[in-house]
């Protein structure tokens, strides 16, 4: 008899996991091809679309989720509609934020070093004030259920995180680099300061509150941003020490490229394991790979990783936005807001319009200041720039999704009617801000920059990779100076009595340079710096992502 039901439980057991892996198989076979589809309608759209990857992804996945919907008829029982926050921290959000880092150029990226930390990291603090005061000033009086100050906290914290990929996608680094390095370095930081900003709130005592635990929520949040930053650029530092050393290129070009994508992965879960930042410590981790490691394998092995690490990047953000949409529809957590549809819509205007002043709040203040400090009338920023960058930070998408999952709902599922409307509400702001303001971004930009003006600001701005051909001067410059030689060709030289009055003898930038090329790079490698033996990397001129 005990062997009868042993028998009838392990049965039971298999059927159950057999049922289990045939919903994960068919999860699998819905997205691979919707990606596929996405890529395909994606490229027919490519000539003259107002539409790109990411919102057209993001419609095909509601219009997947509303046939599943109808295909279950409104019961919740596919695993494709459930977001898992995990699966976005974990596998789908890394190859994104180190691509941005390895293909990032670096000389434009920290010439607006400063500006791009004053948006990513004080912007984002003064938007995460104002979303919590007035999230706590008019929640709190239309009565949509029980919420804690901490949840308020974390409601900035949550709608701080911007999600600057539809602009991205219609801005060329080429054609103006200041503006694309500035909402791109904003994007990053921005994100990376939300999550930390998040998960010091965790910790957070907001019962008995004083100038000491300030302090050291402060100092906490100081860590965590210096911690990450140089736990990515030491794994960098490491990964291309151990490649210029043991030139795995003279055996197997499988084995560089493999370490690589491994050591880049790693330093992000060694930053999760840490409880740090691994935004911030993949990204890092690919500005230090792309100036010592990418330089330090063999061409093919060049060509591989960067073209590797690119469509890594894009079926993430592809799979990003159909999983976004697909979840949009799931109706368990609808229903708790189904008998109240206005005040759902009032939480989610709020929401929205708090978002467009916290924004404003801080780009155009801190652009003035900004402005104050740059000598040069080219890096300053134009009310024009200042009006694009804040409509490319209006946009929010899946960390915001991803970190209210995490804050307000129990194991995938919410239970509570307030955490029901803070659901649906950052789902709605997330479409509609994708949708509605993503298809207004191309149109803005025309109208506000003109491919006149483009090609005028491409003209005067100092791009490390023109897009013309180079200089014939070039092979004879070493560590990338013909590109900075082709670029000031085009900009009028001025006076030495102006040029000493306006601009610095010796800038950051070149004493970064001294000490690169005297200590890191005969260390570390870099081009110019690998020594040559058989069988090791050769220099033949390649240009370096700067």
């Amino acid at each position: 008899m005990a062997l009868g039901w042993g028998a009838v439980m392990m049965k039971l057991g298999l059927s159950r996991l057999e049922a289990s892996d045939h919903a994960s198989v068919v999860s699998i076979n819905i997205f691979v091809t919707l990606i596929c589809a996405c890529i395909v309608i994606g490229h027919l759209l490519e000539e003259n679309r107002w539409m790109n990857e990411s919102i057209t992804a993001l419609i095909i996945g509601l219009c997947t989720g509303f046939v599943i919907r109808l295909a279950t008829r409104g019961k919740n029982n596919s695993h494709i509609m459930v977001f898992s926050e995990d699966l976005f921290f974990i596998y789908v959000l890394p190859p994104i934020i180190f691509n941005a880092g390895f293909q990032v150029k670096k000389k434009q990226f920290f010439r607006n070093f400063i500006t791009i930390m004053l948006f990513g990291a004080v912007g984002t603090l003064i938007s995460f004030i104002i979303i919590s005061l007035g999230a706590l000033e008019f929640f709190q009086k239309m009565d949509i259920g029980a919420l804690e100050v901490g949840d308020y906290l974390a409601i900035g914290a949550i709608f701080s995180a911007t999600d600057s990929v539809c602009t991205l996608q219609v801005l060329n680094q080429d054609e103006t680099p200041l503006l694309y390095s500035l909402v791109f370095g904003e994007g990053v930081v921005n994100d990376a300061t939300s999550v930390v900003l998040f998960n010091a709130l965790q910790n957070f005592d907001l019962v008995h509150v004083d100038a000491t635990v300030l302090l050291k929520f402060v100092a906490n949040f100081f860590y965590l941003f210096a911690s990450s930053t140089l736990l990515g650029a030491l794994t960098g530092l490491l990964s291309a020490y151990i490649i210029k050393k043991l030139y795995f290129g003279r055996h197997s070009t499988d084995r560089e490229v493999a370490l690589m994508i491994l050591m880049a992965y790693l330093s992000y879960m060694l930053a999760e394991l840490l409880n740090l930042s691994g935004i911030l410590t993949v990204f890092f981790c690919g500005i230090v790979m792309s100036h010592y490691t990418w330089h330090n394998v063999t061409e093919s092995s060049r060509i591989t990783t960067k073209h590797a690490f690119a469509t890594l990047s894009f079926i993430a953000e592809v799979f990003l936005f159909l999983y976004v949409g697909t979840d949009a529809l799931d109706i368990e957590k609808w229903k708790f807001v189904s008998d109240s549809p206005g005040k759902s819509l009032g939480v989610s205007s709020i929401l929205l319009g708090l978002v467009l002043v916290g924004r404003a709040a801080f780009v155009f203040p801190l652009s003035f200041i900004s402005n104050l400090i740059k000598k040069s009338q080219n890096d300053k920023i134009t009310f024009k720039q200042q009006v694009i960058i804040w409509w490319a930070g209006l946009m929010r998408g899946a960390v915001s999704i991803a970190l209210a999952y995490n804050q307000f709902t129990r194991s995938g599922h919410t239970q509570q009617r307030g955490n029901a409307f803070m659901i649906t509400s950052t789902i709605t702001v997330v479409l509609f801000s994708t949708m509605v303001f993503g298809l207004m971004t191309k149109p803005l930009i025309y109208f506000l920059l003109p491919p006149s003006s483009k090609h005028l600001t491409r003209s005067l701005s100092v791009s490390s990779e023109p897009s013309s051909p180079k200089s014939f001067l070039s092979p004879l410059l070493g560590n990338g100076q013909g590109s900075e030689l082709e670029a000031t060709q085009c900009i009028p030289h001025p006076t030495n009595l102006r040029m000493l009055l306006t601009t610095p003898s010796r800038s950051v930038h070149h004493y970064w340079r001294k000490f690169d090329d005297a200590f890191m790079r005969p260390v570390f490698g870099g081009r110019g710096f690998v020594p040559f033996v058989p069988g090791s990397p050769v220099e033949r001129s390649v240009p370096e992502q700067e």
